[in-house]
């Protein structure tokens, strides 16, 4: 079956980054058993949605990012090397969410005691070790690879720079001390991702800013296996969709700056 042919090419590419998706990937699973168990809520919502959301999340980045370092054809060296600093500051960042849900209290913006703060300042720090971790991936690639379709290249290189700027977003979300702009965190939010629909989300913009890592290089991908397109006319549509993709991440996000929701919530008043 092809996906078990795309896990075993995956695995090749990389093992660290490989072992460390599906070790999140199964910890969702297992966390739904959790979810049905333990009733407890924080800010509204079940207290294990936030591990549920961010093993998925980092499934999905580890993945994609080992797929990537493996075309850069990088040393073994330097790709074990930025694998294991990757792989081990999500592992403490998620080790973090996770004891924070089994008590059921915030593992974001949280100083309630000395340890709630000791605790997120820990997220802190694993975030920025990831971030400055693919500011040398984006760096990396901006030498010539020959090997890559040229068009492909570049949305690889473009979908790690939306990621960084969707980083610095989160960055804002901790200057703020909060994701809500307008009001409090918590309250009313969609089903499972639980943004919310009384008050700005900065969560929206850097969710779509972070994924542009995965759809800007697959729009790429798809367009050169399932189109007989020029390589010119392919980078012209790669660079409308990017412009399209950049100007929804900024209107999403102005609009969170301004206290209004990514989707508002139905009052059923006339």
């Amino acid at each position: 079956m092809r996906i078990f042919n795309w896990l075993a090419e995956l695995r090749y590419r990389n093992e660290i980054l490989y072992r460390l998706g599906l070790m999140h990937f199964i910890v969702f699973f297992l966390l739904l058993f959790m979810l049905v168990l333990d009733g407890r809520q924080v800010l509204g919502i079940n207290t294990w949605i936030k591990p549920m959301k961010f093993s998925l999340s980092i499934g999905i980045y580890s993945w994609t990012v080992g797929w990537m370092m493996f075309d850069l054809q990088a040393s073994k060296k330097w790709n074990r090397g930025l694998s294991w600093t990757i792989a081990l500051s999500m592992i403490l960042e998620f080790i973090v969410i996770l004891f924070q849900a089994s008590r059921a209290t915030r593992s974001h913006f949280n100083f309630d005691t000395d340890m709630d703060g000791i605790l997120f300042g820990i997220m802190g720090i694993m975030i920025l070790v990831n971030t400055l971790a693919i500011a040398l991936l984006f760096l990396l690639y901006l030498r010539k690879l020959p090997h890559l379709d040229r068009v492909y290249l570049t949305a690889v290189r473009v979908g790690i720079l939306l990621f960084l700027v969707a980083s610095y977003v989160g960055k804002i979300m901790v200057d703020n001390v909060a994701h809500s702009v307008g009001g409090e965190d918590g309250g009313p939010g969609l089903p499972f991702l639980n943004w919310s629909m009384e008050f700005g989300d900065l969560r929206v913009a850097h969710f779509l800013g972070l994924h542009a890592l995965q759809i800007i290089p697959l729009f790429a991908y798809f367009q050169k296996k399932y189109t007989r397109l020029t390589p010119s006319s392919r980078i012209l549509y790669l660079i409308i969709f990017t412009v399209l993709y950049s100007g929804i991440f900024a209107l999403i996000y102005y609009q969170a700056l301004q206290g209004h929701p990514f989707i508002a919530r139905f009052s059923g008043n006339g």
